[in-house]
């Protein structure tokens, strides 16, 4: 039945890559695992395919299903148990004893004789039947077994939030790797049309033979920089398609640009950064206070959750240990039926040969002594317990610093990012400036090339900027215990289990 429901909620996902076609632009859109197509993700479609098919949120799934499956027989514990038995015996040579004749009328004194006990068949069955009444130690365990199911629930909630950072700062990290091989190929381009424009130049008396030879060599330094780009733009590309569980990444495309994104004015954004900046809390990054972050991160994060069950369930082992002493009732019954029979078996006879047996009864335990090993065994449980308590304050406090550090780092980033925009509009007016002169003349091949140097590192500067205001939402997001569309599909799929 769960494989069924697997397929059942992967069957759309996979239909719909399987429909996808020709878009206009050039995007071939078909099956995830055609190599010759192209498949392009959204933020969004990236995501939900991560939380459907990572092999690390299936582990975790697993994980859920065994502490189901623990629940279930902690319960088993506190029900009756009923037992059924049955044999029969073919007595080929049937055992005799031997008894004093005086023990028989007409017999000597002194003589044995031989009896038979048993017939050539034999039957037995019984029903046995034992209730606990009161057993701690079971209770207990229902409890914890409970407690141990909601703490494999937060930890499938926990790697969930992980696993959708991770294809976050994969996806920012392909999208980074694209605008450097866009910078570096624009690069080359404008060095190939100044080298074209300059031999011209030289050929009318108008540039040196040096400023021919400087292009020349600036086009060779530039083309290696262009290959390490692209190999770039694999190696993320192969990232995602790990994360994604995904067998071909050849033909793996991202919606979105670093270069073309606006943080201040995010309504003004195309629809595919749009998408990228609106799932998460960007509230969280650029307008909340730090005390409501924290109030958030305490009552949302994931890790600390889960420290707080193992303590309950730390506690629940304590609990566990000191019920021993306490006395253990249940009540037992059994039906029994035996029959014996001489020559052919005539399976559990007649009337005559056929006996029943029924009795209930109630059965106390209650331990008096058993040395020291039960009182050390609490003593025991009782430190886990304490260092658990511990463990959860530890990790609250270096929960705060996290998120501080941060917040901190994503409002430098977006400082970083509002600098570096003004920067990239001055640099592209200064190299227009600087190639119209050398055009006319009027400076030198050298006065363009910085221009074209200074626009290239600012536009860098810019998206790397965005890309690092980017990851530090994702992981404040991650930190606080808000990362999107975790609990909507996790809520949908958990309970349908």
């Amino acid at each position: 039945m769960k494989t069924l429901f697997i397929l059942l909620l992967l069957g759309p996902w996979t239909a719909l890559a399987a429909q996808r076609q020709v878009e206009p632009g050039g995007e071939v859109f078909g099956p995830l695992d055609s190599a010759p197509q192209t498949v392009t993700l959204s933020m969004r479609e990236a995501i939900e395919t991560a939380l459907l098919q990572s092999l690390d949120i299936q582990d975790a799934y697993l994980a859920l299903e065994e502490a189901n499956e623990r629940v279930a027989e902690a319960w088993s514990n506190v029900m009756p148990r009923v037992d059924f038995s049955g044999s029969y015996t073919r007595n080929i040579a049937p055992a005799v004893s031997f008894l004093p004749g005086d023990f028989f009328p007409g017999g000597e004194p002194g003589e044995l004789i031989k009896v038979q006990f048993g017939a050539d068949n034999s039957w037995a069955t019984a029903l046995v039947l034992d209730q606990p009444l009161f057993e701690g130690s079971a209770i207990i365990g229902v409890g914890a077994a409970s407690r141990f199911k909601a703490l494999q629930e937060e930890v499938v909630r926990g790697r969930a939030q992980t696993l959708v950072t991770r294809v976050r700062l994969a996806y920012y990290g392909l999208l980074l790797a694209q605008e450097d091989s866009r910078l570096i190929t624009e690069s080359v381009d404008r060095v190939r049309q100044s080298l074209e424009e300059t031999r011209a130049l030289n050929r009318a008396g108008l540039a040196s033979d040096y400023d021919v030879l400087r292009l020349e060599v600036e086009l060779a330094n530039l083309e290696p920089n262009l290959r390490r780009a692209e190999n770039a733009i694999t190696q993320a590309r192969r990232q995602m398609a790990i994360e994604l569980n995904l067998e071909q990444m050849e033909g793996l495309r991202i919606t979105g640009s670093l270069a073309a994104m606006d943080l201040e004015s995010v309504e003004g954004n195309n629809d595919a950064n749009l998408e990228i900046l609106s799932l998460g809390r960007l509230d969280l990054a650029l307008s909340t206070g730090m005390d409501e972050v924290l109030e958030v991160a305490m009552e949302g994060r994931s890790d600390l959750k889960q420290m707080e069950l193992w303590e309950k369930l730390r506690t629940a082992e304590m609990r566990a240990e000191q019920v021993e002493f306490l006395p253990k009732i249940s009540i037992f019954g059994n039906y029994s039926i035996n029959a014996q029979q001489n020559g052919s078996p005539n399976f559990f006879g007649d009337e005559l040969s056929r006996a029943t047996s029924k009795w209930v009864g109630v059965s106390v335990s209650l331990p008096i002594f058993t040395g020291f090993s039960r009182k050390s065994r609490i003593d025991q449980k009782r430190a886990v317990l304490n260092q658990a308590r511990n463990q959860t304050a530890l990790a609250r406090l270096q929960a705060e610093g996290q998120v501080k550090s941060v917040r901190e780092q994503a409002e430098e980033a977006l400082d970083r990012a509002r600098g570096q925009q003004m920067a990239v509009e001055q640099a592209r007016r200064g190299f227009e400036i600087a190639r119209a002169q050398y055009r006319e003349g009027l400076s030198s091949e050298l006065e363009q090339r910085d221009a074209e140097v200074a626009l290239r590192q600012s536009e860098f500067n810019y998206a790397q900027a965005v890309y690092d205001f980017l990851v530090f939402q994702a992981q404040l997001d991650e930190a606080v215990g808000e990362v999107p569309m975790v609990g909507e599909l996790l809520s949908r799929r958990l309970g349908s289990r």
